[in-house]
């Protein structure tokens, strides 16, 4: 079965770093675009950024553009989130997603930025 499971989310200061981490299995991660999502408190989900199957096609949201960073270890099967200059409004339940952004996804790690 597709399994996916978050990991790196954490309370931090405005301003700061975190590193996300997705360990994935149960399907072949080589051959899948990923997807990292985010769900705010109270809000809707929200896409944050795509990477292709070989990480050679990526794509953010522009409310993360310049500060996020997605990436892949397909020997590893894990997908990976550079988050810089992190803001208040970045605050929310992170979870990775297989395919599309509406796909199967992990529970998520919780990520709360404070000022």
């Amino acid at each position: 079965a597709v399994q996916l499971v978050e990991s790196g989310g954490g309370v931090v200061q405005a301003g700061g770093s975190l590193k996300l981490s997705c360990a994935a299995s149960g399907f072949d991660f080589s051959d899948h675009a990923m997807q990292w999502v985010r769900q705010p408190p109270g809000k809707e989900l929200e896409w944050v950024a795509t990477i292709s199957v070989r990480g050679g096609n990526i794509y953010y949201d522009d409310s993360v553009d310049g500060r996020f960073t997605v990436s892949r270890d397909n020997t590893k099967n894990m997908l990976y989130l550079q988050m810089n200059n992190l803001k208040t409004e970045d605050t929310a339940m992170y979870h990775c997603a297989k395919d599309s952004w509406r796909g199967v996804r992990g529970p998520g790690t919780q990520v709360t930025v404070i000022r």
